[in-house]
C-alpha cells in the first residue's frame, strides 16, 4: 500500500496528479491549480521546452514527461517517472487532444483515413491510454475514509453534442469520451476510482488565442452568458471541485455558459 491517505474528501494538499496536455491552454492551467493548491503534477506533453518551463516555474512540486498518449511506453514511463517523484498517483487529468476540421467530402477532395485515424487516436484511443496505466497505480492507493483512491477526470467538448460541418472526426472522438464515462465509472467504483469528462464550449486556448481579435470576440459573444471566451481557469477550477467533491461520479459536466452550437 502507498503511504499517502487524504481525508473523507480528497483534500487540495494530496493532490498527485498527472495532467496531459499540461504545457499549455487547460492542462497548463490545471496543473498550476493543483500545484497552487498545495498538491503535486506531473506534466506530460510533448513540448519538451515549454513543459520543463513550467515545472521550473512550478518548483519541486512539479516534473515534465516527455510523453506521446499514443505510444504505450511513452506512457507507462511517464506514470512510472510520476510516481517514482513523488510516491503515488491519484488524480488523472486528459487534457491532450486535437481540434483540427476536415469534411468527409470537401474542396480538395475525401477525408483521409489517415487524418481519421489521427484525430480518434490522439483524443479517444490516446485517452484510454492514460487512463488504463493511471488506474493500475490508482488501485494500489490507500483508500480514504469514503474508500476513494483515484480520480480520473476527461476533456470532451460541446462538439460531442452539437458537432458542427468539419468536425464529424473530432465529435466523434469527443462523443466517445462522453459515452465511455458511465461504463468506467461503473468499473471502477469497486477500487473506488471515480471518472467525470468535462466538455468545455469555446475556450481561450492557444489555437483561438492566435485568431484576430475581432474573431475572439464575435465568438465570444455567441456565449449566452458570461458573453466571452471561457478561460482556462475556469476549467481548471472545475476540475479541481471535481477531485474534492466525492459524488462527483459517471457524469459529463457541460462548461459552455449556455452555448449550442450551430451548424457551421
Amino acid at each position: 500500500m502507498n503511504r499517502f491517505v487524504w481525508g473523507y474528501h480528497m483534500d487540495a494538499k494530496n493532490i498527485v496528479a498527472l495532467v496531459t496536455g499540461g504545457a499549455s491552454g487547460l492542462g497548463e492551467a490545471t496543473a498550476r491549480a493543483f500545484v497552487a493548491g498545495g498538491g503535486k503534477a506531473a506534466i506530460f506533453d510533448l513540448d519538451e521546452a515549454r513543459g520543463q518551463q513550467i515545472a521550473a516555474d512550478l518548483g519541486p512540486a512539479a516534473i515534465f514527461c516527455k510523453v506521446n498518449v499514443v505510444d504505450e511506453a511513452s506512457v507507462q514511463a511517464g506514470v512510472a517517472a510520476a510516481c517514482a517523484a513523488f510516491g503515488l498517483v491519484n488524480v488523472a487529468v486528459n487534457c491532450a487532444g486535437v481540434g483540427t476540421p476536415a469534411k468527409v467530402l470537401g474542396k480538395g477532395g475525401l477525408m483521409s483515413l489517415d487524418f481519421w485515424n489521427k484525430v480518434i487516436g490522439i483524443n479517444l484511443t490516446g485517452t484510454m491510454n492514460v487512463i488504463r496505466y493511471a488506474v493500475e497505480k490508482m488501485a494500489a492507493n490507500q483508500p480514504n475514509a469514503d474508500g476513494e483512491r483515484g480520480v480520473i477526470i476527461n476533456t470532451a467538448s460541446v462538439a460531442a453534442f452539437e458537432g458542427q460541418v468539419g468536425q464529424a472526426a473530432y465529435s466523434a472522438s469527443k462523443g466517445a469520451v462522453v459515452a465511455m464515462t458511465l461504463p468506467l465509472a461503473r468499473e471502477f467504483a469497486p477500487i473506488g476510482v471515480r471518472v467525470m469528462t468535462v466538455a468545455p464550449g469555446i475556450f481561450e486556448t492557444p489555437m483561438l488565442k492566435g485568431l484576430p481579435a475581432n474573431v475572439q470576440e464575435a465568438l465570444g459573444k455567441m456565449v449566452p452568458f458570461p458573453s466571452r471566451l471561457g478561460r482556462a481557469e475556469e476549467f481548471a477550477a472545475l476540475a479541481a471541485h471535481i477531485v474534492q467533491n466525492s459524488m462527483l461520479n459517471g457524469e459529463t459536466i457541460r462548461l459552455d455558459g449556455a452555448i449550442r452550437m450551430q451548424p457551421k
